[in-house]
């Protein structure tokens, strides 16, 4: 499904470069103001958000109980609430469960905790085939999910958004929130991926070239 629906990155850079000295050439946007704009996705608006919230909901039961039953509240504690974001849904992956984010209507999105949407979730291929048949379109993105487990679509919309709680990989039981943090990805916040224990992040980038 991803390699369907994404442009290589390369190509990407390519055309935002563009983009971007064109409206500064035409004065409609300050360098400084896409600096800001910029910094505000990598720094304080992202995946790295919705990370937080899953590592903390890892490490404090309280909270993740908090999360669980009312999402809205729960990440407001957190101060991460905010543009299409402020009404959430959190979902838990278990052993017996797997859940998947779709919008069908358009691609609603938790902006303020996933940052930018990737371009496979708006496309219509992923739209449509996500509700019809999940499997297919998880096996698409390298996660098969057993036929034991249920796999449960969420459709989002413009009044609710919905976030994934993967389950957390072993071999972190002494890892502190930040350093869990960083094992979460966008796309297990989706669905469409699950989070790597430490030992298969590490086995992945010894086998790299």
């Amino acid at each position: 499904m991803s390699s369907a629906h994404e442009h290589p990155k390369a190509d990407i850079a390519l055309r935002v470069k563009a983009i971007e000295s064109l409206l500064v050439e035409k004065g409609i946007v300050e360098p400084a103001a896409l600096d800001t704009i910029i910094d505000a996705y990598e720094h304080r608006i992202g995946p790295h958000s919705g990370a937080r919230i899953v590592a903390k909901a890892w490490t404090d039961p309280a909270f993740k109980q908090r999360l669980l039953a009312d999402g809205t509240g729960a990440i407001a504690e957190l101060g991460l609430t905010g543009f299409s974001s402020e009404h959430m849904v959190v979902v838990e992956n278990t052993p017996a469960v797997h859940n998947l984010i779709v919008c069908t209507l358009c691609s609603c999105y938790p902006w303020a905790i996933l940052g930018l949407p990737p371009t496979w979730y708006k496309s219509f291929a992923y739209r449509s085939r996500a509700v019809i048949d999940p499997r297919s379109v998880l096996q698409e993105f390298g996660l098969e999910i057993s036929e034991q487990v249920e796999v449960r679509v969420w459709d989002s919309n413009a009044d609710l958004r919905y976030l994934v709680l993967p389950e957390r990989p072993a071999g972190t039981e002494g890892m502190t929130e930040e350093q869990l943090s960083v094992l979460v990805t966008r796309n297990a916040m989706i669905g469409t991926a699950k989070v790597d224990s430490p030992k298969s992040e590490r086995v992945a980038s010894e086998a790299a070239p």
